[in-house]
């Protein structure tokens, strides 16, 4: 038997199958989504798996997206999406896959919404009151 840690990780292993199932998605995606399905563990671990799949080969870099909005830190989101590499191996969780499916709404980017229409509607709300 080799010395020193095995490579093998059963976190690592169920963010595989999450990303099975997504095809591609992003780090807090896949943070969201585990701690949903499988026992909880801190974000930085997900990333700490993410960035060790990439590594041995199990994750690949699918694409950076740059994301405006308002956010706390400034006005821009980098979003890095994953999805797997040739190393991978999943098997397939129908956990994951049934969550995805309950939930598949939330995964969907809903079209943006002008502040002018939303103003009209908070305007049309507050005559109703």
């Amino acid at each position: 038997m080799p010395r020193g840690r095995p490579v093998h990780s059963i976190i690592r292993n169920n963010i595989l199958e999450i990303l099975l199932s997504l095809g591609k998605g992003y780090g807090y995606q896949v943070a969201k989504v585990y701690n949903e399905v499988f026992p909880e563990v801190s974000q930085r671990s997900i990333y700490y798996h993410l960035k060790k799949g990439i590594e041995t080969k199990e994750i690949e870099i699918h694409g950076i997206e740059e994301e405006k909005g308002q956010y706390s830190w400034g006005n821009t989101v980098e979003k890095v999406y994953y999805t797997l590499g040739r190393n991978a191996s999943p098997q397939g969780n129908k956990a994951v896959e049934d969550y995805l499916q309950r939930y598949h709404q939330e995964w969907q980017q809903p079209p943006p919404v002008s502040k002018k229409k939303f103003t009209d509607f908070v305007k049309r709300f507050r005559k109703g009151k």
